[in-house]
């Protein structure tokens, strides 16, 4: 696996802490996310330890000493019913897909390998995901769920979604995090604050 880079080394969001950029509410719902992981509530055991090693091959974190927590956060939305307010015509409500897309994952793994999702290497890992990806499945374990259309609209999304909405990951894309209570004023293509991280240029450096 080639080394991860990001264009903004020198930056931290959480150097905004205690500047102008952030006040009282803006740094409770920060600490809040940085702090108070969810517990599993909707998710079986089985089910969370699945999508444990899924969202560990759609979203790899080997750099990271402590791993930005998906899974919790997606147990927690499911326990709320906190859906996005729409729903695809060709699949099932939020939670019954997801109860069942997962358990249809279990049951490929079983049936092509004779065991569980997480102790199949991650070459075959990623072979399965990738056949659930383009609905190469065995359509008596998926039933009325498109195998595609919950790897793509639900599993990818969210795992992506999520690891970018907590704090820890928001510093690798320069994110400067809730805009309260100073805002952003330059908001056009390729400008910025003078309190927004600026891109470290790796082809000058190396020109």
């Amino acid at each position: 696996m080639s080394e991860f880079k990001t264009p903004f080394l020198t930056y931290d969001v959480l150097d905004k802490w205690d500047t102008p950029s952030w006040n009282d509410q803006t740094r409770a719902a920060v600490r809040q996310r940085l702090d108070d992981e969810p517990p599993r509530r909707f998710l079986s055991e089985e089910q969370w330890s699945l999508l444990e090693a899924i969202a560990a091959r759609l979203m790899p974190q080997p750099e990271r000493e402590e791993p930005v927590p998906i899974v919790p956060w997606i147990d927690d939305m499911l326990h709320r019913n906190a859906g996005p307010g729409y729903r695809y015509a060709d699949m099932p409500p939020m939670r019954e897909a997801w109860h069942q897309g997962l358990d249809a994952i279990a049951a490929e793994a079983r049936n092509r390998h004779g065991k569980c999702f997480e102790e199949l290497s991650p070459g075959d890992q990623d072979a399965l995901l990738g056949d659930v990806q383009h609905n190469r499945v065995e359509s008596r374990y998926w039933r009325d769920l498109p195998a595609g259309g919950f790897f793509l609209h639900l599993l990818l999304k969210q795992v992506v979604g999520i690891y970018y909405s907590h704090p820890a990951a928001w510093s690798e894309i320069g994110f400067g995090g809730p805009a309260s209570p100073r805002g952003y004023a330059r908001l056009g293509f390729d400008e910025r604050d003078p309190w927004e991280a600026e891109e470290f240029d790796f082809e000058a450096e190396h020109a």
